[in-house]
């Protein structure tokens, strides 16, 4: 029997193998050609605190301004975190690391600076009262600051009327709700109609375990998320002055 190699063959039929890219490889070809700019993105995307702040010093004293950094820089890493994971090449403890790594360097830029980074936008997200699984929410919150989202995490168990007055203080452009039992998903209708009796009418995004596209539709404002991923997207689109119905349109499953 001969004795041949069949990646040769592959290769040269340009069939691409699983494994021609490693996901480091994969990264790295997306990272800018700025080597200061690269280095930064690099440590993010590698979750390393300390290397951060190291790189972002290098980049600060070559005469990066710190906040452009937060955007050209931070932001960038945590952009390529979250395209692998949608891809499926990263996974969510990838995705927690590098978002704190990413929040540590933000600090430490609006700290040198002097200077206030502005933010997207601000979202108020809770677990329903009743229900104290919050991993859903917690991933989601992740997933929105890493974006350049501002969260005000109202925790688990949440009483509605908690939720009514946060939503009334901080103003956000949406408001997230995650049940995972069916037992207590109920009070979102109830959180639907006092933000309507108050004239507020966000984009209330719902989604959790018991959750269903079904239900959500039931009332004005809902708005049915099945992946945490997703909520960033559905931000953008509302920052850029789309409605609830538009929004269901496109991220609902027709």
């Amino acid at each position: 029997m001969l004795d041949i190699d069949p990646t040769g063959i592959l290769i040269r039929y340009n069939v691409k193998l699983e494994s021609e890219l490693s996901t480091d490889e994969v990264a790295r070809e997306l990272f800018p050609s700025d080597v200061l700019l690269s280095n930064i993105v690099e440590a993010v995307f590698e979750g390393d605190e300390d290397e951060v702040i190291i790189t972002l010093k290098e980049a600060v004293k070559a005469g990066k301004d710190p906040i452009s950094l937060i955007d050209d820089a931070l932001m960038v890493g945590m952009d390529i975190v979250s395209q692998l994971y949608d891809d499926g090449l990263l996974f969510l403890p990838d995705v927690i690391i590098a978002s704190h790594a990413m929040t540590d360097g933000i600090e430490y830029c609006k700290e040198i600076s002097g200077k206030t980074h502005e933010c997207k936008g601000t979202v108020v997200s809770y677990v329903v009262e009743g229900d104290i699984h919050d991993i859903g929410k917690k991933i989601l919150t992740v997933f929105l600051r890493s974006n350049g989202y501002d969260v005000i995490d109202l925790g688990s168990d949440v009483p509605i009327d908690e939720v009514i007055i946060a939503v009334l203080k901080h103003r956000p452009i949406m408001l997230t709700g995650t049940s995972l039992m069916t037992t207590t998903m109920y009070s979102f209708m109830e959180v639907n109609n006092r933000l309507l009796e108050n004239d507020i009418r966000i984009p209330f995004v719902c989604g959790g375990g018991a959750v269903t596209q079904d239900f959500v539709m039931n009332y004005e404002l809902g708005i049915y998320c099945e992946d945490a991923a997703m909520v960033p997207k559905i931000a953008d689109m509302i920052i850029k002055n789309k409605n609830i119905d538009e929004l269901r349109e496109q991220f609902h499953v027709h």
